[in-house]
């Protein structure tokens, strides 16, 4: 036998020679007795897992209940949620369930500061480094499915912003609208239009800019860009319910659940501060935006509500458009009545052991 190390929640790490490759298994509850040989440490056996689907489709729940099995961690991957202040309408863990269930990358920021996906990169790397140095696994819980991309991925090495070149952009949109310059990108970047929704300005004026600075599409670029590889193997999980009426159903209820809890009062304490302004990354988020219109008296109540929960929608539309490209992936009903069941026998199957 070799030499016995402790492993969160006083579980016994022993090392059995003549096994190879090393194999482990972790029950799903306590005590954890791990059985394993020939490595160094957590890290070169067990691999990050990424908990994907789109909003509301219980990916909190479910890290929770993981959390509680198994010895994860969890890093957010949520580009809402690292603004602090923005609690309710990012579905945000409360105090009280933070105390109990930690995640990193969470509240990293104010919102009238940016943070982009190569932050992210470098932020969840170093958080999976940590948590492997702990002796626990990775759980990267969330919808943002850019971050989940640039971390598998890496980034294309991309031009800074050039506030000329936006200020002129900007100054078309307004003459044009946005709907004209979606069809400018189009002509020039067919891929690129595809992948962007004529109602997402941001991204347009950013795959433009890119084109008018370098006279390189961003296809291109991100054709170019040489793989940065993801040091550690990983596990993908996708959830979301098999049937598209239970989502809407969920987004709507999760919604109205949300000015109940105090949506509105929360971006009013945004909006009065007087230093922040709607067109902040931080503030083009669903639901912050079209209470953000409601207090700037450009929509009625009734309105924003309407307004929110189709905002709402069209993001999971989008997401699940992202997760259908996503290979290597395991897929459940979280709609299902077996749904933590069968997660959590995907997991001491496929991950842990």
């Amino acid at each position: 036998m070799g030499e016995v190390a402790e492993w969160p929640k006083a579980a016994v790490l022993k090392t059995v020679e003549g096994l190879s490759p090393p194999r482990v298994r972790i029950p799903a509850s306590p005590p954890y007795f791990i059985f394993a040989s020939n490595f160094t440490n957590v890290k070169d056996f067990l691999p990050s897992v990424f908990l994907m689907g789109p909003t509301a489709s219980g990916k909190t729940d479910l890290a929770k209940f993981l959390v509680e099995k198994f010895p994860f961690e969890i890093i957010s991957v949520d580009s809402a949620q690292v603004y602090s202040g923005m609690n309710i309408g990012t579905s945000k863990p409360d105090r009280e369930f933070l105390e109990k269930v930690p995640h990193r990358l969470i509240d990293l920021c104010d919102p009238a500061e940016p943070y982009s996906a190569a932050q992210f990169r470098v932020d969840a790397l170093r958080a999976i480094e940590e948590i492997y140095s702990n002796g626990k696994v990775p759980l990267l819980a969330g919808g943002t499915m850019l971050y989940f991309r640039a971390l598998e991925r890496g980034l294309s090495q991309l031009p800074g912003a050039d506030e000329s070149v936006r200020e002129k952009l900007e100054a078309e949109a307004a003459e044009l609208g946005w709907a004209a310059m979606h069809e400018r990108l189009g002509a020039v970047d067919s891929v690129a239009a595809q992948r962007i929704h004529p109602n997402d300005p941001q991204r347009i004026q950013r795959a433009l800019e890119v084109y008018e600075i370098t006279g390189v599409t961003l296809t291109e670029h991100y054709a170019r860009q040489s793989a940065q590889v993801f040091p550690w193997s990983i596990c993908k999980i996708i959830v979301a319910p098999g049937d598209r009426a239970v989502l809407r159903q969920r987004i709507e209820k999760r919604f109205y659940e949300m000015l109940e809890l105090g949506l509105v009062d929360e971006v009013r304490a945004l909006y009065e501060r007087g230093d922040l302004h709607a067109g902040l990354p931080a503030l083009r988020s669903v639901g912050y935006r079209q209470v953000w219109q409601y207090l700037d008296g450009e929509i009625s109540y009734e309105d924003m509500i309407r307004a929110g929960v189709t905002a709402t929608g069209q993001l999971a539309k989008r997401q699940m458009t992202w997760l259908r490209s996503e290979k290597n992936a395991t897929w459940f009903d979280s709609a299902g009545s077996d749904f933590k069941k069968n997660v959590l026998q995907f997991v001491g199957d496929a991950v842990i052991c």
